[in-house]
């Protein structure tokens, strides 16, 4: 199979879809590469390192589109990209298409083989290629959190792990899953005061085992969500329907509820958002100011931290797109059924229940389209 990867387009995304050791992998095993000149600078990885791994370098995406049977991104294609796509042709990168239809409806135009990274799962039913990005996510959210808290930035001028005779500050986390834990993990690392909320019992009695009297866990409740919004002082938004839009559990009423120069970070923002107030953000202009409230809702925040988010995504998803270009999608798909569950468009049709439900579009199972 030809293999193709090309410089990321959104607003500062520095990762790229294949390290130099992906693509030496590849290649070992048959396949060709095809790297898009500079597409791994902003990770710190050269032209050179590829052509040392066996890849061929490209002078233009629109070649390395032409010449590809699966394109191996990390975010979603721009419009430009998606012109470049056919049909037939495997794309294989973060989708989140559930807040998006004109991307979804152009992916259907276009007759391609969308896979999902973010709706793969593993034997037990779990996110393996959303996994880091959510670890680093989580942690990056406290970091850009307790900046935007300065004063400068329009924040409540609070330090988070406070000093000796000075109040800590309010961490509220609202998800408990890997980023909400890692955001916990950073915000008791730096002594803040940590309360999480998640509507998952189980969930809840692990992470009380693990963060034992360092964090205070709720059940999400309406009244408990109001309650928490009022004491914050920083709000991280972690909440995950895998494929589906996020539902909205802080809504645009409750930013009266908080403290003047409180911070939000909607880590949710790919899938819509957690909150009723977020819109997307770039690290070019990463916050803006609603009712007083500080809102950080970059949409790809661990392109923040290129190096380390490249190799810990490709650790994950390299495993997948060998079976895919050893085996071609149709026997991969049927030989794992996680990875089965990471097509949402093939070849015109929607293929993930959640998304055509988020978008209102028909759904056709994966099983009836790869028989």
């Amino acid at each position: 199979m030809i293999i193709g990867t090309t410089k990321e387009l959104k607003n500062n995304e520095f990762r790229v879809g294949l390290t130099p050791d992906n693509a030496a992998m590849l290649v070992a095993r048959g396949h060709e590469v095809l790297v898009e000149t500079h597409a791994g600078e902003g990770a710190s990885f050269t032209d050179a390192e590829y052509i040392e791994a066996g890849a061929r370098i490209i002078a233009t995406p629109e070649e390395v589109f032409a010449a590809a049977d699966m394109i191996i991104k990390v975010k979603e294609p721009e419009e430009c990209e998606v012109d470049l796509l056919r049909e037939g042709q495997i794309l294989y990168t973060y989708l989140h298409l559930a807040p998006n239809l004109p991307l979804t409806e152009a992916l259907i135009k276009k007759g391609v083989k969308a896979v999902a990274y973010e709706t793969i799962t593993d034997a037990e039913g779990n996110l393996p290629c959303l996994r880091p990005m959510s670890q680093i996510a989580g942690r990056l959210s406290i970091q850009e959190g307790a900046k935007y808290l300065e004063r400068s930035f329009g924040g409540r001028g609070l330090l988070l792990g406070g000093v000796p005779g000075v109040e800590r500050g309010n961490v509220v986390i609202i998800g408990g899953g890997i980023a909400g834990t890692y955001a916990a993990k950073v915000a008791v690392g730096m002594d803040a005061q940590v309360t999480l909320l998640d509507v998952n019992h189980n969930r809840l009695a692990y992470l009380d085992d693990v963060f034992g009297s360092s964090i205070t866990t709720l059940y999400s409740t309406e009244a408990n969500i109001r309650k928490s919004l009022a004491e914050a002082d920083l709000v991280i938004g972690s909440v995950l329907i895998p494929g589906a839009s996020t539902p909205k559990l802080v809504r645009r009423e409750h930013l009266k509820l908080m403290k003047p120069g409180a911070v939000i970070v909607d880590i949710a923002i790919d899938q819509g958002g957690c909150c009723e107030s977020s819109h997307t953000t770039t690290h070019d202009d990463p916050v803006f100011i609603e009712e007083g409230i500080v809102h950080y809702c970059v949409g790809n925040m661990p392109g923040a931290v290129p190096r380390t988010s490249t190799i810990a995504l490709t650790n994950t998803t390299i495993k997948y797109a060998a079976m895919i270009a050893n085996l071609g999608l149709e026997e991969a798909c049927r030989r794992d059924a996680g990875l089965a569950n990471g097509v949402n468009i093939y070849e015109g049709k929607c293929t993930n229940l959640n998304v055509a439900k988020s978008l209102n579009l028909d759904y056709v199972p994966v099983s009836d389209v790869i028989a």
